[in-house]
């Protein structure tokens, strides 16, 4: 049955954010006295809530959790958030998409202030029907959440008909939990072992396959 509406993670997804992020990270670290020299070592926080990230990765107590999303922040949003790049193909896979007729919709994690300034910075926000990310002070930070508001945005789509694009186990378990469809891809920060985990409906390894499935129907889903 092919979907009307496509949901897609922002980081990892659409985009490759991994130096923005653990600079930003290394630098909040930093600054709560943990010198963090090996950058490949937070790449585990590409995807997840920081909030979550920062608890389950250094057991920071919540009023520690505040202070370290605060300074990540200091340096993401002076340059951080755009030490990013998008993935080759998206933009024209985007493009297809709308040709095609889909609804597409952004559900990430990230606060939606900064998820729309990357997509305007990179020119992919004119694809999108809506944007929905996670408030400033971390609520409705979850993709269960996320999925969920998409889902009130849209009230006239079924479930069958939404699709969460993902590539971490987030993503996968945020479908499950609602009850929607999911594509794992692998050529962001997530494996295949971590999507087949969550359960992911079908997992792709390019932007090139995931066009594919979506656009040319040479996968079913």
């Amino acid at each position: 049955m092919k979907p009307t509406l496509l949901l897609f993670d922002l980081d990892g997804t659409l985009s490759d954010p991994g130096e923005g992020i653990t600079k930003s990270v290394q630098y909040a670290l930093l600054k709560m006295a943990i010198d963090e020299t090996d950058l490949k070592k937070l790449e585990g926080f590409v995807g997840p809530p920081l909030q979550v990230s920062f608890a389950e990765h250094y057991s920071f107590s919540e009023q520690e959790v505040e202070r370290a999303v605060s300074y990540y922040r200091e340096r993401f949003k002076e340059k951080g958030m755009f030490e990013n790049k998008v993935y080759d193909g998206i933009p024209e896979l985007l493009s297809g998409l709308k040709q095609a007729g889909y609804k597409l919709a952004v559900a990430t994690s990230k606060p939606s202030v900064f998820a729309e300034e990357i997509l305007r910075f990179f020119q992919i926000d004119q694809f999108f029907d809506l944007v929905a990310g996670s408030s400033l002070d971390g609520t409705g930070a979850s993709k269960t959440e996320i999925i969920h508001s998409v889902m009130n945005h849209f009230p006239g789509v079924k479930k069958e008909d939404m699709v969460m694009i993902g590539d971490r186990k987030h993503d996968i378990i945020g479908a499950v939990n609602t009850g929607i469809r999911s594509i794992g891809v692998t050529y962001g920060y997530g494996s295949k072992e971590e999507l087949e985990e969550a359960q992911a409906g079908v997992i792709v390894s390019s932007v090139q396959e995931l066009r594919g499935l979506l656009l040319r129907n040479t996968v079913k889903l």
